[in-house]
């Protein structure tokens, strides 16, 4: 459930976001999610257009990965509490849903969600991780192991970013804590964003890239236009 970075080790996929607590503002029990049942750049919040994410990954500086020397995903806590008793995972099946239904603990209990990796659509929340869109043990090798706590706690649970999307548990999983040079979507028609959002994150957050990294962006960017 979060993306790219499973409950339990990383580098691993970032795995369901169901447990833990998340950041959540007020929880209504039941409300058509943002993206229509599909995370998009309608849906992804703060999303650059392509010019912008362009321009930002010019900026970006590129650096060789450091190492995992010292991580631990306890070191990005997640799922915050945003009230009502929901917290991030909770907030963001709400927002990429449709016809999302929560009980009072709020958790979704019915729904509908398409998951922009592989095109697949699911009912049952469960069949749902939480991906972070930049994985955590991939920012901390990108810059994130010099961040205070509080800081890598609010990058694990940034609503405001395109950093959190609701994809199969599959795709999540099998992208673990890789970064765009390795893994990729299997919808060649999310490449665009995808790449918006991974630059968008990292410029966001002051993160380095590789050199295969930024290449293979610059090849996500170059679908917008196709």
């Amino acid at each position: 459930m979060t993306g790219c970075d499973p409950l339990s080790t990383e580098p691993k996929p970032d795995a369901k976001a169901s447990a833990s607590p998340a950041p959540a503002s007020s929880a209504p029990s039941s409300s058509p999610g943002a993206g229509e049942g599909s995370t998009d750049e309608a849906s992804l919040p703060g999303l650059p257009g392509v010019d912008g994410a362009r321009e930002a990954l010019v900026g970006l500086k590129v650096a060789e990965q450091g190492s995992m020397a010292g991580y631990s995903r306890d070191k990005f806590p997640h799922w915050s509490s945003h009230g009502d008793k929901c917290d991030t995972r909770e907030m963001v099946l709400q927002r990429d849903g449709s016809n999302v239904q929560r009980d009072d603990q709020c958790r979704a209990t019915s729904g509908r969600w398409v998951s922009v990796y592989d095109g697949k659509t699911f009912t049952d929340a469960s069949d749902l991780d939480i991906d972070h869109m930049v994985p955590l043990a991939n920012a901390w090798r990108s810059g994130a192991k010099d961040w205070d706590q509080d800081k890598r706690k609010a990058f694990a649970n940034d609503l405001t970013h395109p950093q959190l999307l609701a994809v199969s548990a599959a795709t999540n999983r099998g992208k673990g804590d890789q970064g765009p040079e390795e893994w990729q979507p299997p919808l060649q028609s999310y490449w665009c964003v995808y790449g918006q959002a991974w630059t968008s994150v990292k410029s966001t957050y002051g993160l380095t890239v590789t050199e295969d990294e930024k290449s293979m962006l610059v090849k996500m960017l170059d679908t917008c236009n196709a």
